[in-house]
């Protein structure tokens, strides 16, 4: 038995490691003259896995592209990501 305990305490720290979670978000921005709107997805980092955080990650990578976000419309795994890609079309995972 205490063999065991060790080899089971490794294959659990190993197996936690990789079962990080993935976080999305959906966003609309905007570029003034001319107004251009876009709606796109983006990862996120699973600390900023919710609206509020999503926001202060991607106002920044957004504006370096020139863009201004508008709003974050939601956070998700990547069990939405499928049903999303069309409508983001150029700009799914482009930021």
């Amino acid at each position: 038995m205490a063999r065991i305990l060790p080899l089971i305490a490794l294959t659990l720290a190993f197996s936690a490691g990789a079962a990080s979670a993935e976080c999305y978000a959906d966003y609309k921005a905007k570029q003034d003259d001319p107004l251009r709107l876009h709606y796109g997805v983006a990862q996120v980092s699973d600390a900023n896995c919710s609206r509020g955080g999503a926001e202060s990650e991607l106002r920044g990578r957004l504006a370096a592209g020139g863009w201004t976000l508008l709003n974050v419309v939601s956070t998700f795994g990547p069990e939405g990501l499928n049903e999303r890609q069309a409508s983001a079309g150029e700009y799914f995972l482009r930021f």
